[in-house]
């Protein structure tokens, strides 16, 4: 029920709604509001509770590498009304975080997903979201992402490779030489080819013998950009000097799929230490004096040296100022040596100087000391030399006096040195032993203390090398060192220890001598003087031969033997017990421990493959390359060798086939593989391994096989197209394409590409063979795998406007025939590619005049602009100069561009008086190529540079200026001035020249066609003034046709004169000239002229006629001067050529007497207003034989749509055609024949006012008149009628005031003059269409022999019999053209009464002879009989009968024939009509008359068709039947062209 409810205006109201359901489910209902204006509703829905997730539709996922990670987060939130939990089922690769989770209502979480791909490929999955509580619910989410394979390559740059050898492992970190115990650091890049990033680990190779890595890398891992790249650096360490390293490390990415070998090398270089002298000579000296001598030391390595000489100068005869110390690299260090000596003997020490990382050097110092009583022998350096050779001969254990003796005796011999040997037993036996220069370190450590060995026994021995007191401990109590000393020569010896009296070690005695091969005992006393301290010397000692002591008792100076050194170390220290004191510790450097460490192992090769290589199918007589690793498998070089058998060398080859493995190393080496036949190979090859140095209980060399299988075969290449036509290419512009290369076969082919160039156009030969090969390859020669394709890219650059084609030809490269010279002959051909060289090309079409040229004529037009030669010009090729700036460019500086051709044409705009109309000229351009062309007219303007006004001249020449008043006027002008022609696209242009200033004017415009011709036009215009008598002459030289010698009637040639001012001209030819060739030959008239005298009408073409005929072959000149009345004169050279018509042909030169008739193609240039055209400009009638006659269709079209026109011709030598507008024509003849109405109403018609009563008052005159003076006089006014109108302004003609010199002004007549004068209309100005008539007359003899098969196709147009004789010939016939030649040949009314009466009595003679003559009377009635071969006007045998029987006939054919008309035949008839009666006599009379008429009426009808007039009748049929067609065809009424119908017509109904 409802409840009223009242709201107050402003008010509102709110009801408690109270919602109690009874049960699970939704519930919906309205609360409906009823008011006035009617009632609405609210509705009422309960929801029950309900779970829902929102999360997006679908998520992307960056792309990813294979077995990488990337990951995404995307929102999920309860948009429910309760708490739900929620569960992702998601497929692999992708999986999520949280997979499960509880979401509150209006909560919201992040869930990230992971994406871990393990193929490339491109994932769109579906996830699946189960949420609610009792009821599941679900929904899906899209998963899309994009898995990638990484690609990593290792770039090492040029400089850090540099020296590397190219093999397998192409990637590789050369350090170069390090110094030992340095640090050396290089980076390379692992670049990330691919769009993913790429995590990869970096890996060392492993190998168990390698336990100190010289190599090391800090990055074990990362991650590298895609296309990006990462730093690694690689630090090598080296500890052993000359020991090459090895390593390698291996970039692993995708999950160990993909690796990526960088091979690290490197050089440990050391000290390298000499000393520059090996031996230090003293000399000898005074007992008590020192003697200093210098030794230099050198290091020529950059690494420092530590060095240290093995003596101890505090207690020796010798010391040095620096014994130890450090070379720094690339310096000397010179020594101070000092020779001390104690005693008077001669001294001997063998010093040797240790470098670290280095091998010991050895030094000798010897020298000897003289005393007032002893003065032993002087020992010098060849005693040495001598020692050390008799030493190896066993002869120093012997006294220099034994051997002495043993010389004496014979028993020593000397031997070319010097040195003692023994006599040999027999002379052939081997010669004496040598001393050779034992190895330093040998020497060193084999000097039979340290080592067992010893390299040669010892003279004299000491029993302690070295000693070691210990602890003396008290200082008192220290006992001494007994030392032993055994002689072990056959000599007595004395020992002298050298004294040293500041150390705390002695020996006692300090002299002593030895018996031979006996020992001496001597004491070593050490006296410390310090407690806690350390103590340490080396005592020296001299033992040599007593013998020695005086220099007397040496007989031969090669017995002397030098002194030997006897060194014993010793040390001790004085430190309490409670006391701690330093005790000195060393460990053995690297090189002892790999020496020890690598005593034992064995020779190990790694061949790559398990000892197979496998080659593909290769071509036979080719090779293949195959690259194969072997690897150094120690920590030794090694030495390989390979061993091929010999049959198989020339299939199987190795470079190198030797060489050094270093350590750990692996070595790619080249195999090339070269069948001799088709079939497979099984080959062997061996490889012999060894150590570097080998070691006498190493293995001296390990054996490893390599098995190679390949195989021959057989194949060829083909083009995919084996003709290719690039059509038509720019010349000198480009033009590119691939040729595909095919090879079906199983094999690689190696192959090689010739190219032979061909021209089929015309071409001259030498200047074609230096132009260089049209046809670029790419490349010439390349590979093409097994059933696979090549694609060779081809550039054509034509040189020439010629066709080419190039024969593309392969050749299979072979070691025989590894280039295109030796593999000529086993070329194949290839493919053919064609292309034709062209130029972008135009031509003049068409071209007209209009303006103040509209009197000119098509063909005069085409001479003034050299139209032939620009169109010669356009068709040949463009020279190298005239493609300096291929298109239009401002390039010029100055004013007046430099000019890069040498084609110069003029185009003459001929002459026009000021102020008229500008002359216009319209030419038809014409693209009959195959190639868009731009072509462009430059003015000079437009090829100058804009520069600053600064930088301008400021100076120009008269010349300049000319040009600039030109171009600043637009005196000349081109419309348009550039365009673009596509292939037989056709446009025009306007030329236009204003005459603005009187005087020439001249200016150079350049067309330029882009990529082709530029031509220099060479514009000129004259403007005269007004009332001036001017005649344009076109040129100063004219050249007829040539004409053939012996001709009979030369043709009438024309020299053509223009008008170009206001007024009419009149010409006069002076013929004085032309009069004296005609008396130098023969008076023979060579140059005829038909026109001495003539009048030009302004704006139009004057006619010259010439007739050249040439006595002889040969060329004759003649210069003319023309006379122009009232104006200047010229001079003009006419030039004829006389050829032999019996060396040239007559058909040669009627192509030059007549234009072709191309020429006088259809018209394709209108100008504006021109209301009419003509279907041709100039037509050619060809060669005609006398009494003939000849016609052309011409077509006169009208244009206009709208209006009619009028036209007229104007026959001259060349047929011009005024065309008017019908329209204004009318209207000019209504205007006119008011004016003349009016003149006459004027004529009586004046007006008396009072104020001028008397006066007489004529209207103003206008300055000039024309030329009709009884149109444009004043009338004067007549007193005698009055009349109460006004008049109208008195008639005028409209005539132009005089105008000064200079600009142009427009002609006004005046506002008063205007007002008071009545101007007579002037006519319509026509429109002139030119049409040129061309013809060539032979006398019918002459077109008989030359033409002979041109003469059926005349017609011979004869007059009628009773046509009088003066008819016959119309204008310009022969016998009028021969008596205008010639004055002689005048009419006889001119003659006297005596030439007369001469020619009366000759011809009453002949005429007399003739009819008394009966020979002619045959010959007359013979000429009747036989047929004559003239076309219809032949006479048949009874031709004579049927002229006397025409009288008889009767032409109705049902009267009879009267008996009068026939009076020789009256008698017959008469007896016929007797014999017969009366019926049968009328029946078979009427018979007999219808045959006699039927045969008549036929006999009639062959004689009218052989009349004259029957022929002109038939001719005059044919000629109007075909204008009739051509007319509805050209009205299109017609079409010519179209297939003939074939109509079937019904069968014919049956006949009775």
């Amino acid at each position: 029920m409802g409840q009223p409810i009242t709201l107050s205006p402003g008010m509102s109201l709110t009801l408690p709604i109270i919602f109690r359901p009874t049960e699970k489910r939704e519930y919906e209902d309205s609360i409906y509001f009823k008011k006035a204006e009617g009632e609405f509703s609210v509705t009422l829905r309960a929801m029950l509770p309900c779970p829902w997730l929102s999360f997006p539709a679908a998520v992307q996922l960056p792309i990813c590498a294979v077995h990488n990670v990337t990951e995404t987060t995307f929102p999920v939130r309860n948009i429910g009304d309760c708490v739900t939990v929620f569960a992702w089922e998601t497929p692999s690769p992708f999986y999520v975080i949280p997979d499960c989770g509880m979401l509150n209502p209006g909560a919201e979480c992040v869930v990230k997903v992971v994406f871990q791909p393990k193929v490339a490929a491109v994932y769109d999955v579906a996830a699946t979201c189960w949420f609610g509580g009792e009821e599941k619910q679900k929904r899906t989410i899209q998963l899309k992402a994009l898995a990638k394979y990484p690609y990593l390559r290792v770039s090492v740059t040029e400089e850090e490779s540099e020296g590397v050898q190219p093999g397998k492992f192409r990637d590789v970190l050369c350090f170069g030489s390090v110094p030992v115990g340095t640090t050396a650091e290089k980076c390379v890049e692992i670049l990330n080819l691919s769009v993913v990033d790429a995590p990869c680990r970096i890996e060392r190779a492993k190998d168990p013998l390698l336990q100190d890595h010289v190599f090391s890398c800090d990055v074990s891992h990362g991650v590298v950009p895609a296309k990006g790249k990462l730093v690694l650096c690689i630090r090598f360490q080296p500890q052993t000097v000359g020991e090459h390293s090895t390593d390698y490390f291996t970039i692993v990415s995708a999950g160990c799929l993909l690796q990526t070998v960088l091979k690290v090398v490197g050089l440990c270089k050391g000290p390298l230490v000499s000393l520059h002298q090996y031996s230090v000579d003293f000399d000898w000296i005074n007992l008590g004096e020192s003697l200093m001598q210098t030794l230099k030391i050198s290091n020529i390595s950059d690494v420092s040296a530590y060095y240290q000489f093995d003596i101890d100068g505090r207690g020796s005869v010798f010391s040095l100022d620096r014994p130890c110390g450090v070379l720094e690299g690339t310096t000397t260090l010179a020594l101070k040596v000092t020779f001390r000596p104690t005693h008077p003997i001669s001294y001997h020490r063998r010093v040797v100087c240790l470098v670290h990382h280095q091998e010991p050097m050895y030094v000798d110092f010897f020298g000897t000391c003289h005393s007032d009583t002893d003065k032993p022998a002087i020992l010098q350096a060849r005693h040495l030399s001598w020692y050390r050779t008799n030493m190896v001969r066993g002869l120093t254990f012997y006294p220099p006096d034994i051997l002495s003796a043993m010389l004496k005796d014979g028993k020593l011999q000397m031997d070319e040195k010097g040195a003692l040997m023994l006599p040999p037993e027999i002379p052939q036996d081997k010669p004496p032993n040598e001393y050779l220069e034992a190895n330093s370190m040998t020497e060193y450590f084999y000097d039979g203390v340290s080592s067992d060995l010893a390299l040669f026994p010892p003279h004299v021995s000491v029993s302690h090398r070295e000693y070691d007191f210990g602890c003396c401990v008290p200082l008192h109590k220290v006992e001494p060192l007994p030392l032993c000393v055994t002689n072990h020569t056959k000599g007595k010896i004395t020992v002298v220890w050298t004294p040293n009296d500041s150390s705390a070690f002695q020996v006692n005695p300090k002299i002593c001598d030895i018996p031979p091969l006996k020992s001496s005992a001597f004491r070593v006393l050490f006296q410390p003087t310090q407690l806690n301290s350390l103590y340490a010397a080396q005592l020296e000692g001299f033992a040599f031969y007593k013998v020695l002591r005086h220099y007397s008792n040496i007989e031969e100076d090669a017995t002397i033997c030098p002194s030997w050194c006897l060194t014993v170390s010793l040390r001790a220290h004085t430190y309490e017990a409670e006391r701690e004191h330093f005790i000195p510790q060393y460990i053995l450097d690297v090189p002892k421990e790999i020496a020890l460490q690598s005593s034992g192992e064995s020779l190990l090769l790694l061949l790559e493959d398990d000892g197979n290589l496998y080659f593909k199918p290769v071509h036979i007589g080719t090779s293949s390359t195959q690259m194969y690793t072997i690897k150094n498998c120690t920590r030794l070089p090694m030495v390989f060798t390979w061993k091929i058998h010999q049959s198989d060398s020339k299939i199987l080859s190795v470079s190198p086939t030797s060489g050094i493995l270093q350590p750990c190393e692996a070595m790619t080496q080249a195999w090339t593989f070269s069948p001799d036949k088709e079939t497979k190979y099984l080959l062997r090859a061996m490889v012999f391994v060894r150590r570097k140095s080998p070691d006498p209980m190493s293995p001296k060399s390990v054996c490893y096989a390599l098995r190679i299988v390949g195989e021959g075969a057989l194949g060829t290449i083909r083009a995919q197209k084996e003709h290719l036509d690039l059509g038509n290419v720019l010349v000198g512009d480009l033009q590119s394409c691939s040729v595909v290369l095919l090879n079906d076969g199983i094999c690689s082919l190696k192959y090689v590409l010739s190219v032979e160039q061909r021209i089929t156009r015309p071409c001259d030969p030498e200047e074609v063979l230096s132009d260089p090969l049209a046809l670029e390859l790419e490349h010439s020669r390349g590979t093409i795998p097994a059933r696979s394709k090549a694609f060779v890219r081809i550039t054509v650059r034509p040189a020439r406007r010629l066709h080419y084609t190039w024969s593309i030809k392969y050749a299979i490269c072979t070691p025989t025939a590894t280039d295109l010279a030796s593999a000529r002959e086993e070329q194949q051909p290839l493919c053919c590619i064609v292309a034709t060289g062209i130029y972008p090309t135009i031509c003049i079409a068409d071209a007209c005049s209009a303006g103040s040229a509209s009197g000119i004529s098509k063909l005069h037009l085409w001479r003034l602009f050299s139209l032939d030669t620009l169109n010669e010009y356009l068709d040949r090729d463009p020279a190298p100069s005239e493609l300096t700036y291929r298109v239009p460019t401002r390039h010029s500086t100055c004013l007046i561009p430099p000019v890069y051709t040498s084609l110069l044409l003029d185009f003459n705009f001929g002459a026009a008086p000021i102020g008229s109309e500008p002359t216009l000229v319209m030419l038809l351009l014409a693209n009959k190529g195959v190639v868009p062309v731009e072509w462009a007219f430059l003015f000079p303007s437009d090829q100058k540079i804009d520069m600053e006004h600064w930088a301008e001249d400021a100076e120009f020449s008269p010349h300049e200026l000319h040009q600039m008043r030109i171009q600043d006027n637009h005196l000349f002008s081109v419309s348009p001035k550039s365009g673009k022609l596509l292939p037989g696209q056709e446009e025009s242009v306007q030329l236009s020249h204003r005459h603005d200033f009187i005087g020439t004017d001249h200016l150079p415009v350049l067309l330029k066609v882009s990529y082709g011709h530029e031509i220099l036009l060479n514009f000129s215009g004259v403007t005269v003034e007004q009332d001036q008598c001017y005649v344009h002459f076109a040129s100063t030289k004219h050249l007829f046709t040539p004409i053939a010698i012996g001709t009979s009637h030369p043709p009438i040639q024309i020299y053509e004169l223009y008008n170009g001012g206001s007024v009419p001209v009149t010409f006069e030819v002076q013929l004085d000239n032309i009069v004296r060739i005609q008396e130098e030959n023969f008076q023979h008239p060579v140059f005829v002229c038909l026109t001495p005298r003539g009048e030009i009408l302004p704006g139009t073409t004057g006619h010259i006629e010439w007739i050249f005929s040439p006595l002889e072959a040969g060329t004759y000149l003649v210069d003319v001067p023309i006379h122009i009345l009232g104006g200047e004169s010229a001079l003009i050279t006419f030039q004829g050529v006389g050829y032999d018509p019996n060396t040239v042909e007559e058909s040669a030169t009627s192509s030059e007497v007549l234009p072709s008739s191309d020429f006088s193609g259809s018209t394709k240039l209108t100008v504006p207003g021109q209301a009419a055209t003509l279907s041709h400009h100039r037509i050619c009638l060809g060669n005609i034989p006398e009494g003939t006659k000849a016609s052309r269709l011409v077509f006169l079209n009208s244009i206009s749509e709208s209006k009619a026109v009028v036209f007229a011709w104007r026959i001259s030598t060349c047929k011009d055609k005024r065309v008017y507008i019908q329209e204004s024509l009318v209207q000019y003849k209504r205007d006119l024949q008011e004016w003349e109405r009016e003149k006459e109403r004027q004529a009586v018609e004046f007006t008396i006012t009072e104020k001028d009563l008397g006066s007489k008052k004529k209207p103003k005159s206008s300055a000039g008149r024309s030329s009709d003076s009884a149109e444009t006089e004043n009338l004067p006014e007549s007193p005698a009628v009055v009349r109460k109108y006004k008049t109208l302004p008195p008639i005028k003609n409209h005539s132009t005031p005089n105008l000064p010199a200079g600009h142009f002004q427009r002609r006004l007549l005046l506002d008063k003059e205007a007002s008071r004068v009545w101007v007579k209309p002037d006519p319509p100005k026509p429109i002139l269409l030119h049409l040129g008539v061309t013809a060539r007359s032979y006398s019918i003899e002459d077109f008989f022999s030359d033409f002979t098969a041109e003469f059926p196709k005349c017609f011979l147009s004869r007059p009628f019999s009773d046509q009088p004789l003066e008819n016959k010939f119309v204008d310009g016939s022969r016998d009028r053209d021969m008596m205008d030649m010639d004055p002689k040949w005048l009419s006889l009314a001119a003659a006297s009464k005596q030439e007369l009466q001469i020619v009366t009595g000759t011809l009453t003679g002949v005429i007399r002879g003739l009819l008394e003559n009966t020979q002619f009377h045959d010959a007359v009635r013979r000429t009747l009989d036989e047929p004559i071969p003239y076309f219809s006007q032949f006479h048949c045998e009874e031709s004579v009968e049927l002229q006397d029987r025409r009288r008889c006939s009767t032409v109705p054919s049902r009267v009879p024939a009267s008996p009068d008309l026939c009076p020789e035949k009256d008698g017959e008839r008469k007896e016929m009509r007797q014999e017969t009666s009366p019926n049968n006599d009328l029946l078979e009379s009427w018979e007999r008359m219808g045959e006699t008429l039927h045969h008549e009426q036929l006999r009639e009808q062959e004689l009218m068709s052989r009349q004259p007039a029957f022929g002109n009748l038939v001719e005059l049929v044919l000629e109007n039947t075909l204008q009739n067609i051509l007319i509805e065809a050209s009205r299109g009424e017609v079409v010519l062209t179209a297939r003939p119908r074939v109509i079937a017509l019904p069968p014919s109904p049956f006949r009775r």
